[in-house]
């Protein structure tokens, strides 16, 4: 009897576990329905700040391959030296607010070792400075006030410890120096994970700069809910994917040449590039981190501060243009990007070619069609005035024609005094859907034939688009820097037509030895041109 009961209660906890919702409960993952959530959020704010932003260098990094003498002041005095006295991290979290973040992610441990928060596991912390307080627990209560989500930084690589323990001073793949390798570091980590995921309430998100392997378990194991950014979905750094990606990513982008602040050498991207940017960005689908860099005084630079605020001013007329928005079923058009609200059949058209204001602009998306109850705005504007023009009706219109949806709208809201506001007007369509089945197209390759002294690059066509026939070629350019961003402009190959789907490559030849250049390829259909994620590639020394 007993063993016929043993069996029966085998069998019933093999048939629990085996239950999908107990298989839901238990898996290890962000979980989708918070991806979403975070998709949503679309722009955030990235601080970083450590104990050497009094130096206005590297951060972290000039400790890799540093003399004896450097990193022991570095660890010994510059603490001694971190006193941010004008910190009022009130200020940046209504900063963000304005400029339409929803969430921020600070740096709460950097590859220094430095720790911002009051830790039990390093006197190498932010209490034993003359600032003397929990300046991350002050930044936390700040951004909530604000309805601002929370994330932390954390680097897994710990310079002073490695030090400490006669390692080398220096990241993957440098042998020897992960956590992986050295125990002691891994508990040292997971001790400090576990501090900033209690100590401070729940924190939204987690993003690990460095190896994750059992970092990323242990933060979904202290909240299930929380959503591990870097170390779990892609995060590109300095630049914006050439297409969309396959759910959520982020990318990190600085305003300048540097993370934390640079006083001198610096070079800044305009807000307008800035602006320009979080729309490419959301229109392929991504969260856009922008990054800003306080100063050693615990205020921002005033450079950071004027860029956010061009871009506050552009998010409070078109955040809805930004927040809860999905990829449009072709991301852009000439001059103009596309998002769409997830969960209705609206589209903005973010129109980026110049406009002046008090006049009109007529424009053709071939990618759009109009339904029976299509309505047409522009957003922040009613469309019934223009100011000191009472002879203008600047109302938008918009007419199917057999090439597309023509659009008619005016630039009737003035922003500047002298109405030179030089960013994007965004058009607002409602109950539309797509007017073009666009084609697919992938970049595979491109490799240096010394031989031939040139580059051969090869694209794919996976669909034409239900059209009979399309063009393909490539594009290539000198890869930007990442102040220069989309500065440089593209060079195109010839175009091929193609009838059907399969591979083909072309020959780029006269490119400059030792420089890095971008190559994507590009497919011309009737109605609309596409390119596709671009591969990198150096030119050989000859």
């Amino acid at each position: 009897m007993k063993h016929l009961l043993r069996i029966a209660l085998i069998g019933a906890l093999s048939l629990l576990l085996a239950s999908p919702r107990l298989q839901a409960q238990t898996k290890v993952g962000n979980k989708p329905e918070r991806l979403e959530w975070f998709r949503d959020l679309a722009f955030g704010m990235f601080i970083h700040w450590n104990v050497d932003g009094t130096l206005g260098g590297v951060i972290s990094h000039s400790l890799v391959g540093a003399s004896k003498d450097y990193s022991d002041r570095y660890f010994a005095d510059l603490p001694k030296l971190f006193n941010p006295r004008k910190y009022n991290p009130d200020e940046w979290a209504e900063l963000a607010k304005l400029a339409g973040m929803q969430y921020v992610v600070f740096t709460s441990k950097h590859h220094a070792g430095f720790c911002m928060w009051d830790t039990k596991t390093t006197p190498f912390n932010v209490m034993n400075t003359p600032y003397g307080k929990d300046l991350q627990k002050e930044l936390v209560a700040a951004f909530r006030k604000q309805g601002i989500a929370v994330g932390f930084y954390f680097s897994p690589d710990d310079f002073l410890w490695l030090y400490k323990n006669g390692k080398p001073v220096a990241r993957h793949p440098h042998p020897g120096v992960t956590p992986a390798e050295n125990p002691g570091l891994l508990e040292l980590d997971k001790a400090q994970i576990r501090e900033l995921l209690k100590n401070y309430g729940k924190i939204d998100f987690f993003f690990i700069d460095g190896p994750e392997g059992g970092l990323r378990e242990l933060c979904w194991e202290l909240d299930p809910d929380i959503v591990v950014t870097r170390g779990a979905i892609e995060t590109p750094e300095q630049f914006i994917p050439g297409l969309p990606l396959a759910g959520a990513w982020e990318a990190n982008l600085t305003m300048g040449t540097e993370w934390p602040y640079k006083p001198t050498n610096e070079t800044y991207k305009s807000g307008q590039s800035l602006i320009r940017t979080l729309i490419e960005t959301r229109a392929k689908g991504g969260n856009l981190l922008l990054n800003v860099g306080p100063k050693p005084d615990g205020e921002l630079p005033i450079e950071q501060e004027d860029r956010l605020r061009e871009v506050a001013l552009w998010m409070f007329v078109n955040r809805e243009a930004i927040w809860n928005t999905r990829p449009w079923v072709v991301t852009n058009e000439d001059g103009v990007w596309f998002t769409s609200n997830k969960t209705q059949d609206t589209l903005y058209v973010i129109v980026t070619d110049a406009w002046k204001y008090g006049e009109p602009k007529t424009l053709t998306l071939k990618s759009v069609a109009a339904s029976g109850k299509t309505t047409i705005s522009v957003l922040g504007q009613t469309g019934d005035l223009v100011e000191y023009r009472p002879q203008v009706k600047p109302e938008a219109s918009f007419t199917q024609t057999p090439e597309g949806l023509k659009l008619t709208a005016w630039k009737a809201q003035r922003l500047y005094t002298n109405n030179q506001w030089p960013n994007p007007v965004v058009i607002k369509l409602t109950n539309i859907k797509s007017g073009v089945t666009p084609p697919v197209i992938q970049t595979i390759a491109a490799r240096w034939d010394a031989a031939k002294k040139a580059v051969i690059v090869e694209g794919k066509l996976d669909d034409l688009g239900k059209v009979a026939a399309v063009e393909v070629g490539f594009q290539y350019r000198v890869r930007p820097e990442a102040t220069e961003f989309t500065s440089r402009p593209w060079t195109a190959t010839a175009l091929v037509s193609r009838t059907a789907t399969g591979t083909f490559t072309q020959e780029i030849r006269g490119l400059e030895a030792g420089q890095r250049y971008q190559f994507q390829a590009i497919v011309k259909h009737p109605l609309l041109t596409l390119t596709a994620k671009d591969v990198v590639l150096t030119i050989p020394q000859s």
